[in-house]
């Protein structure tokens, strides 16, 4: 299987290094990672979707599909080129050609270019897709997940928590239509039905898209953990668990140093990581 590591969304909040750890300047930088797989016999798999096409086209509705606190708060930029469709012809594919989408979890940041592969399955842990399409309460709840960005879908496919073990982790395989080389594995914290996706790359290495579970590099396959006070904080804001966020990222960050021979840990959110497997450097 081949892997595209995509950008589907630049976020620039105000105070530089203080979240991304590397900006000189006022703004930030911070991404939007997906990935983009290449199957054998499955047609291509996305691993969530970034802003889509309908982000960028009505930023300003009266109903907006991104919620105007948070677009304020991390000053996003909606480019048209960088949503997963348009990033996905230029490889030569068409939408039709994306068959599963697989998502980390449903906020706006996440799912907001669903609609814009229409064919495709979307697999989700039960949890998040409950938690996403319930009546919700509280400031957090009512703006992460935006139904505009859901009610397109026609064929959601839904798991439970429990599954084989996958280094340590339960890990639920045997997703419907996909090759067993490709997994999910629950971390619950950021949001309850929050989940990472492991994919066994040629000569046995495993990726593991460990989504929102963490936010900076410094996170990872350092014994103790650093973070930025920006990233810090936002991750504190947007967490449904505290402790099970906590855990699981402690629990990935042992992976990360214990078994780097075998597993590339990898986030939605830092540049730095991106841009180093872009270029096939290792983490």
């Amino acid at each position: 299987m081949r892997i595209h590591h995509l950008n589907c969304g630049t976020d620039c909040p105000v105070g530089g290094a203080l979240f991304d750890g590397c900006s000189t300047g006022l703004l930030g930088h911070i991404v939007c990672h997906c990935l983009l797989i290449e199957t054998d016999a499955h047609g291509l798999v996305l691993v969530d979707t970034g802003y889509g096409l309908k982000d960028v086209d009505h930023p300003h509705r009266a109903d907006p599909r991104i919620p105007r606190p948070w677009r304020a708060m991390l000053n996003i930029r909606l480019r048209e080129e960088e949503t997963a469709l348009r990033q996905a012809e230029a490889l030569g594919f068409q939408a039709s050609d994306v068959r599963h989408i697989i998502a980390t979890h449903l906020d706006f940041d996440h799912a907001g270019g669903l609609e814009d592969f229409p064919n495709a399955t979307v697999h989700v842990m039960a949890r998040e897709y409950d938690d996403a399409t319930r009546p919700h309460s509280g400031f957090v709840a009512r703006n992460r997940w935006r139904m505009p960005q859901l009610n397109g879908v026609a064929d959601w496919r839904r798991y439970g928590a429990r599954g084989e073990d996958w280094f340590g982790f339960e890990a639920v395989r045997d997703l419907d239509g996909l090759p067993p080389e490709i997994l999910m594995v629950p971390l619950a914290g950021h949001t309850w039905g929050h989940a990472g996706v492991a994919v066994r790359q040629d000569g046995g290495r495993w990726l593991l898209h460990a989504g929102d579970a963490y936010f900076y590099r410094g996170e990872m396959r350092e014994a103790e953990r650093r973070c930025t006070p920006g990233l810090r904080a936002y991750q504190r804001l947007m967490e449904a668990d505290a402790r099970s966020r906590i855990d699981n990222q402690a629990r990935l960050r042992r992976l990360s140093i214990e078994r780097r021979d075998a597993v590339t840990v990898t986030c939605t959110h830092d540049p730095v990581e991106l841009a180093r497997l872009q270029a096939g450097d290792p983490l």
